[in-house]
């Protein structure tokens, strides 16, 4: 007896949860909506042949609530994939080094970029590539955060990918060994055979990706650096204020970025690091988010000249709320628009010079970059910087 007491108070909790809800958000008027989750959740509760626990079917609420946004970026994030996520962006983690999202016309797993030198870019997966399975799971209306979750796990464990390449009309099996991801930030060289030259390759934002181009570029200009080529070619993004950051050793005083919500919309300033010079910016389609805010802020104010091709389109930014339980949720809550007031979501940036690469052929130079010989976006960069 004492025991079906404690699943009737339990039950009763949670009931008074839903409705407290309920009335609280103002939806008294969608009576019959409580209504029928109020039933669902006794029907599951004490009427299904699994039993379910009553977190459980909270998790469950929690998530279809979420769901109801229909946007791929806004997913509720248990405790493992909410400390994964956190490792992505302070430092390491494992996995194959992918950075993906959803198609939006078809909601497939579609990878954005891979990170230079992680087993994904060795396995010569790339931009615009679908991932179908994982490890024989369909991906099919799979949410990005449980995709993500599969690929990462201990380094030396293998996950199999199903990928399917634009143009082909049959996936391929590719299985990839799971490796300690180092999220890579800043490499910086000057190139050889053009005097007064440098090149910085920024593959990522995250915390230290600043205070990297910071000393790069201090490293650089010791070493007589009076031009550069900013090369964010598979750039997939990271943390909004590290594009700030980056932004700032270019652009002038004033805003790198506006970011709006429904009503209203606050300029992100610039730092005051820039110590202008002749600068040419490398994007293609994998230059996504936090890396269009940075070519976004360096084409509207005439800092420098961007070459390549049309970036992602993502400008919108996500904002992450703990919640109790070490679990959150990642909800989209604003827009960005360029110094310009440019909207570039589902648009992207159009480079000032527009030279297009072939896809295979581009896979082959960004993984040995700089590729003097071969990289026509490269050698159109060294052209504009001899004008």
């Amino acid at each position: 007896m004492p025991r079906i007491w404690r699943q009737i108070g339990r039950g009763l909790l949670a009931l008074c949860v839903l409705v407290t809800l309920a009335v609280g958000v103002g939806v008294a008027t969608h009576f019959r909506e409580v209504e029928q989750g109020v039933k669902t959740y006794a029907l599951l509760r004490f009427q299904a042949l699994q039993p379910i626990s009553t977190d459980k079917l909270m998790e469950g609420a929690i998530r279809g609530m979420v769901e109801a946004l229909d946007d791929p970026y806004s997913t509720y994030l248990d405790a493992e994939t909410y400390r994964k996520l956190q490792e992505s962006v302070t430092g390491s983690y494992g996995g194959v080094g992918l950075l993906i999202t959803l198609d939006e016309k078809d909601k497939r797993v579609v990878v954005v970029s891979p990170f230079k030198g992680t087993p994904a870019q060795r396995a010569g997966i790339k931009s615009g590539d679908y991932i179908t399975a994982i490890d024989g799971r369909d991906t099919t209306g799979m949410d990005l955060e449980t995709a993500s979750n599969l690929m990462q796990g201990e380094p030396g464990t293998r996950v199999e990918l199903t990928i399917l390449s634009a143009g082909d009309s049959n996936p391929r099996k590719v299985a990839l060994t799971r490796e300690i991801i180092k999220v890579p930030t800043v490499d910086g060289r000057m190139l050889p055979g053009h005097p007064g030259v440098g090149y910085i390759s920024v593959t990522m934002f995250n915390e230290q990706t600043g205070a990297d181009l910071g000393r790069e570029l201090n490293d650089l200009r010791q070493q007589g650096m009076q031009k550069l080529i900013l090369d964010l070619r598979n750039n997939p993004g990271g943390a909004l204020p590290a594009a700030v950051d980056v932004a700032s050793y270019f652009v002038p005083q004033g805003p790198v970025v506006y970011i709006a919500d429904q009503k209203t919309s606050e300029p992100l300033m610039a730092r005051g690091y820039a110590q202008p010079l002749p600068l040419v910016v490398l994007v293609n389609k994998g230059s996504a988010s936090a890396a269009e805010i940075v070519a976004g802020a360096i084409k509207d104010t005439k800092s420098g000249t961007l070459v390549g091709e049309t970036t992602f389109g993502k400008g919108i930014v996500q904002t992450i709320f703990p919640l109790p339980g070490d679990a959150a949720v990642k909800i989209t809550t604003h827009k960005y628009l360029t110094p310009g007031k440019h909207d570039i979501n589902k648009k992207g940036i159009t480079p000032d010079y527009v030279v297009p690469m072939d896809p295979q052929l581009e896979q082959q130079v960004l993984a040995h970059a700089p590729d003097l010989e071969r990289d026509v976006q490269l050698q159109k960069a060294l052209e504009v910087l001899g004008k």
